[in-house]
């Protein structure tokens, strides 16, 4: 699994000694029952035992009054990704204020006081029905080197990191972000579409057949149409041997393309983030 970095200590004490609301910061904490129930999940009327035994013994991150005032689980939307297959993606609350501000401050401003309030939206998701830590992968929206170095660090990642601990399910970094699309933040839907193209490549073949595709916030679907499109391909895996260590970062789009062999596609494909849309609309 995933190692959480340091300062998962910083969540820790938000949830075992501060007992304090991560959202009002008046009432105390309590643990809430996240809703067992998706899309994806429509049989599912009971919690793994584990799982529920290791969730009902924190302390909780917010207050009953907090939590009840946000609207979780939202209608799941689907985008199209080939002529008779679409992704769907559900979200774990609206991107809506108090949880809109909450990830600004922590995506560009890096403020880790918000990251307790964002787990706690995290744990909100069931774990998709039927999927485990064998048979199953989380993906994170990839992020380019430049944007990494500029930002200095990656939050969907580390949200990830938190996503995998809390379904039991590891992550999986087996496509690349071309280092040459500018950022989706404030374009069109055309435009997020057109900047996507060839946006991502495949760097090696997926290890299991169903694969959940993970982003902060959802506004379009746009980002994650096209991370899903580079898996719906029919061309998925690769001989990763006739790869040298640096052919993918001299020219990422051409390096692996001849290497490809063709088979056919038989992934299980799902998209989730964090927030999408609003609830007025």
């Amino acid at each position: 699994m995933q190692r959480l970095p340091s300062y998962q200590i910083g969540l820790w004490l938000a949830e075992y000694l501060n007992m304090r609301c991560q959202l009002c910061y008046v009432h105390r904490s309590t643990a809430q029952i996240p809703i067992t129930t998706t899309h994806s999940d429509s049989n599912s009327s009971h919690l793994n035992h584990q799982f529920k035994k290791a969730f009902l013994s924190s302390k909780g991150l917010l207050c009953p009054r907090c939590h009840n005032s946000v609207t979780w689980l939202p209608p799941y939307f689907e985008v199209d990704i080939a002529a008779s297959s679409t992704l769907s993606i559900q979200a774990a609350t609206y991107y809506d204020y108090p949880i809109r501000q909450a990830i600004r401050a922590f995506k560009h401003a890096e403020d880790m006081t918000k990251l307790p309030l964002l787990v706690h939206v995290l744990r909100q998701m069931p774990r998709p029905a039927g999927c485990h830590g064998s048979n199953s992968v989380i993906l994170p929206m990839p992020t380019t080197p430049s944007r990494l170095v500029e930002r200095g660090f990656n939050p969907v990642t580390i949200l990830c990191a938190y996503l995998s601990q809390h379904w039991g399910i590891p992550i999986w970094r087996g496509v690349q972000r071309v280092d040459d699309t500018i950022s989706q933040q404030g374009l069109t839907r055309a435009e997020r579409l057109t900047n996507l193209d060839d946006a991502f490549v495949l760097i090696e073949p997926p290890p299991v057949k169903r694969i959940l595709l993970f982003d902060d916030v959802a506004t379009t679907g746009a980002s994650l149409q096209a991370l899903a499109r580079v898996l719906n391909i029919d061309s998925a895996f690769f001989d990763p041997s006739n790869l040298s260590d640096n052919s993918l970062f001299d020219n990422p789009l051409s390096s692996h393309t001849a290497n490809l062999t063709t088979v056919p596609n038989r992934y299980h494909l799902s998209a989730y983030a964090l927030a999408h849309g609003n609830a007025k609309n």
